[in-house]
C-alpha cells in the first residue's frame, strides 16, 4: 500500500530515501485530523524511491530484446537464452547486457554480475548500487522458462 502524506510526516512503516515535503494540504480530506496531499495539491515531492527505481529495473529487464518498436536494441537477451545451453561465451554475454541495462539508468550501477544455471530457468545475482543514495543491495533474479521473472 502506498504511503499516505499528511501534511510534512509519512507513515513510518513505509521506507523512503527522504521525507516527502508537502507545500499544500488538502483543506476538506483529512487523516487523524491532519490534511492530505493529494494530485493536483503544490507539492514538491519528487518519486526517487529506491523501490521505484528497481521497479524500473525490473520493467527493463522484462521486455525481451527487440519489442521496442522505436529501439530494437533496448531489452534483455535472457528471454531468447532461456532454452540454450549456457556456454562461456553465453554468460559474457548476458553477463554484459544485464550490466548495460543496470547503468542504463543514470542512478543505478551494477557490480559483480554472475549468472548461473538452476532447476527450470536462469539466474542472476549482482550487486546493485543506487548512486543518489549510496545503497547498495544484492540482486537475485531467476528468469524461468514457465513462469517468467521472480
Amino acid at each position: 500500500m502506498p504511503a499516505v502524506c499528511r501534511g510534512n510526516s509519512v507513515d513510518s512503516d513505509v521506507a523512503h530515501c527522504s521525507t516527502p515535503l508537502r507545500d499544500q494540504c488538502s483543506s476538506d480530506v483529512f487523516v487523524d485530523g491532519t490534511g492530505v496531499s493529494r494530485q493536483g495539491d503544490n507539492n514538491s515531492f519528487q518519486q526517487f524511491d529506491v523501490s521505484l527505481i528497481k521497479q524500473n529495473l525490473l520493467n527493463h529487464l522484462n521486455i525481451r530484446q527487440g519489442e521496442k518498436l522505436s529501439d530494437p536494441r533496448f531489452g534483455c537477451i535472457i528471454w531468447d537464452a532461456l532454452y540454450e545451453p549456457l556456454t562461456a561465451q553465453l554468460k559474457d554475454a548476458i553477463t554484459a547486457n544485464v550490466t548495460n541495462i543496470v547503468n542504463y539508468d543514470p542512478r543505478t550501477r551494477a557490480a559483480g554480475v554472475q549468472v548461473s544455471e538452476y532447476e527450470s530457468g536462469l539466474q542472476i545475482e549482482c550487486t546493485l548500487m543506487y548512486l543518489d543514495y549510496n545503497i547498495s543491495e544484492q540482486l537475485k533474479l531467476q528468469f524461468d522458462k514457465s513462469v517468467g521473472l521472480s
